[in-house]
Order: C-alpha cells, then structure tokens, then sequence
C-alpha cells in the first residue's frame, strides 16, 4: 500500500492498488504510462483470466490490462492508523469489464476495516447499484465534460454514502450540474505534463461559485490550488 506524500494524491492518505488497468483508453492517463514503465518482467506470460499470478513480482505484469492482486487484499488490515484509503488509483474498479467477483472480495476487506475510509472513483458509476457499500465508503465519478456529468451523477445519487466529483483533468467549462443529486465534494485538477490543456480561471470560478450556492465542499488541487487555494473536506456524519 502506497503512502502519499506531498507530491502525491492530496486528498487521500493511501493508495491501495488491489486492481490494477483499464480499458477506457483516455489520451492523458498517467497511469497506463506508469504501467507501461514498470512491467518488465513478465511480458512473457499469456493473460488469460486477469488473476495476477502469486509467484510474479513485476507489479504490471500484462502492462495495463485489467488485473486483480489478490495478494494485496489484507493491505489495509496491517494498517494501523485510521486512513483515507484511495482505492485501485491505477485502474478502474468498476470498469464494465471487472468481474464482480474482485469487486466483492474488495468490499468484504472494507468491511472488515470499519477504521478506514475507502474511496472509490469511477468512470462507470451505473455499477455502483451493484453493491453494497458500507458506511465508510465514499464513492465518486470522474467526469470531463457537461454530457458525462448530466449522465454520471443520476447514476449514483441515489446513495446515501458520500458522494463526489473528480473534475480531472478539468479541460472544458463545467459547472451547471454541481447542486445536482445533493453531492457531498468536488475536486478540481488540471491536465499535466506534455501537450496539458490550460484551465482557464473563468472554468475554475464557475464551479467554485456553484459549489459555494449549493453549499459543496470544494477541493482543488496542485498546480490549479496556487490560483484558487481552496482545500475543503465533505462533512462526515
């Protein structure tokens, strides 16, 4: 389980990577680059049920393509403090192509960690009304633009967990949908690295002053914070 540090992921305390890859296929993922990087080892190997096998120790051992580590289903048990706890930052957990089976195996270890908190992040939250989420689940989706948002959130505002919004890479004006559904936070990030998309200060402005109507906790991060420092948390009953 990855701590994160000051140049990592600001709202969270950990990662827990127990599915790794994706098939959505964005352009700016860093995480099929950071994939990509560090599977060396085991290239050799015929992917066949997406299980990784336990005597591998390349972390990626079919690069990007979906894989389950069950390995590393009792990370979060030898963790002492109580941690916000990212859940599969390299992947998509409820991708359409996940079994259901590593989703479960995943919820039954959050259940049994009622000192964490877990946080989900899809591009597909239609699978969220699959399962059951404990209380100490918060669970997000991840949107680029207004006809994902006007799609995405319905699909998950039915949940009495906390719900939020990743508007990362934020690389579009997006706003009218923020007091939609009674959400609990939204984070703000702007595309980095080589050919990024510049966030316009009327985009950020826009959902800030949305969020401050409808009474949303805001969160923005680095480098955007340096124009809009605003670092605030969902209210946790």
């Amino acid at each position: 389980m990855n701590k994160q540090g000051k140049n990592g992921i600001e709202w969270t305390d950990r990662t827990w990577n127990i599915v790794t890859g994706c098939l959505h296929g964005c352009p700016y993922c860093y995480a099929n680059t950071i994939a990509h990087r560090f599977s060396t080892a085991s290239r050799n190997l015929t992917y066949v049920d997406g299980v990784k096998p336990a005597h591998i120790k390349d972390p990626y051992p079919w690069g990007f393509m979906p894989t389950f580590h069950p390995a590393r289903l009792d990370e979060p048990k030898r963790l002492k403090t109580p941690s916000k706890i990212f859940v599969s930052s390299m992947g998509d957990l409820f991708g359409s192509w996940v079994p259901t089976e590593w989703v479960n195996a995943v919820l039954d270890t959050v259940r049994e960690c009622p000192q964490h908190i877990f946080q989900f992040l899809t591009k597909n939250p239609c699978r969220y009304a699959e399962f059951q989420f404990p209380d100490n689940c918060w669970i997000g989706v991840t949107v680029v633009n207004e006809d994902s948002m006007e799609y995405d959130i319905p699909a998950f505002s039915y949940a009495k967990n906390i719900r939020f919004l990743s508007l990362e890479p934020l690389v579009m004006d997006i706003d009218k949908y923020i007091g939609y559904g009674d959400l609990d936070w939204v984070i703000i990030g702007q595309q980095t690295g080589p050919g990024a998309v510049p966030v316009f200060d009327e985009w950020a402005e826009n959902i800030i002053m949305y969020a401050k109507a409808y009474k949303v906790p805001i969160f923005v991060k680095r480098p955007l914070y340096e124009r809009f420092p605003i670092q605030q948390w969902p209210e946790v009953n």
